[in-house]
């Protein structure tokens, strides 16, 4: 869990930095929100294979791989500004990141007790948060330029791996032997509420951050105060996350889902006045963060709950696709809507997709018997 707490923390370091270097290098909104994505385009491609994966050479060298490939793609933005090498660095990048992604929660989903599942896993997802929230604060508290960003995300990617050179992570099990199991797709078929809220997730807690640091810088801001808005995102995310798991133990999921998707979609509402009020970038990023990474939570949760007789694997990995698709939706949408119509049009569709997110919430979910 520190080891994975110690990727989030130099991927939420490193990524508002690059971006803001994109932006100074002259790339547009569109570019950088291209760059911003292929991360989550690796994770998604490799995900599917991840079982296949884990079986293969086991959960824990299987998230070793990934740290080391997630290091080495740090380190090569040391090397070149080009804007082509960057894009192969980000998708090598993700590719690691979907392994010791998948394994981590794939573990948890499997491990933790039924009683506890709601307090444990928003604690490891509060853990995460606050990770995501210390990484962009890190240039400005710090008085960090790019290059020293750089390496210092790097030192964070080499610590993690290190972690997990102890033996025990060898032994690390993330299913039962001779169980039942299932596949991505009829994971996703099984529970597709799930599947959506979990890609809103991703779209924003972590496809809005650099989009939105960008936008910052080209107002105005520097490095050190435009990356705040990626760090507030960040604060959002670590304050809500052990809450909505200590609620989701108590409370009926749907609406707990309900009220983010509500939420979300308001928040898109007020962005749409934020060319006029500034401080609502970090307003609305400290929501994102905070409602985005709760439905995340929410799904996982739900996932170790509706996939314990068949394959917790299959079902985070099916959630892991989905947030990642929000993941790549998010910069890649929003840097045309920055580009093409400003900050109403940003606005506009997330408050859109926020509320489509609530109308799917309001069909009921198939029976437990109704799995593959």
């Amino acid at each position: 869990m520190l080891g994975t707490a110690l990727v989030v923390l130099s991927f939420s370091l490193l990524n508002p930095v690059l971006a803001v270097r994109l932006q100074q290098m002259g790339a547009s909104s569109t570019a950088i929100g291209w760059f911003a994505t292929l991360p989550f385009i690796a994770v998604a491609a490799l995900v599917p294979w991840v079982p296949r994966l884990f079986a293969r050479i086991g959960v824990g060298r299987a998230y070793r791989l990934g740290l080391l490939l997630e290091l080495l793609a740090s380190l090569g933005y040391l090397l070149t500004d080009h804007y082509g090498l960057w894009c192969a660095l980000s998708l090598l990048s993700g590719l690691g990141a979907a392994a010791a992604w998948n394994a981590t929660e794939a573990l948890i989903a499997h491990n933790v007790p039924v009683s506890h599942r709601g307090r444990l896993t928003g604690l490891y997802q509060a853990l995460l948060g606050a990770a995501m929230m210390l990484g962009p604060f890190l240039p400005s508290l710090l008085g960090l330029d790019s290059a020293q960003a750089n390496g210092l995300a790097s030192a964070g990617l080499a610590a993690g791996l290190v972690l997990t050179l102890a033996p025990s992570v060898l032994r690390l099990q993330a299913m039962h032997e001779g169980q039942a199991h299932m596949g991505l797709w009829q994971a996703a078929r099984f529970r597709p509420a799930l599947l959506l809220a979990a890609i809103v997730g991703g779209v924003f807690e972590v496809g809005l951050g650099s989009v939105t640091t960008a936008y910052g810088a080209e107002t105005g801001l520097d490095l050190g105060r435009a990356t705040t808005i990626a760090g507030v995102l960040g604060v959002g995310s670590f304050l809500l996350q052990y809450p909505v798991g200590w609620l989701a133990d108590r409370w009926p999921a749907q609406r707990l889902f309900l009220g983010a998707g509500a939420l979300l979609a308001a928040s898109g509402v007020c962005f749409m006045a934020a060319g006029q009020w500034p401080v609502l970038l970090w307003v609305c990023a400290g929501l994102w963060g905070g409602l985005g990474g709760a439905l995340y939570t929410l799904s996982m949760i739900r996932v170790a709950h509706d996939f314990a007789d068949t394959s917790a694997l299959a079902g985070t990995s099916a959630m892991i696709a989905g947030y990642t698709a929000g993941g790549a939706l998010g910069p890649t949408v929003s840097g045309w809507m920055f580009d093409q119509f400003g900050v109403p049009g940003q606005g506009l569709w997330l408050a859109l997709l926020a509320l489509t997110l609530c109308l799917m919430l309001r069909r009921p979910p198939a029976p437990a018997s109704a799995a593959p």
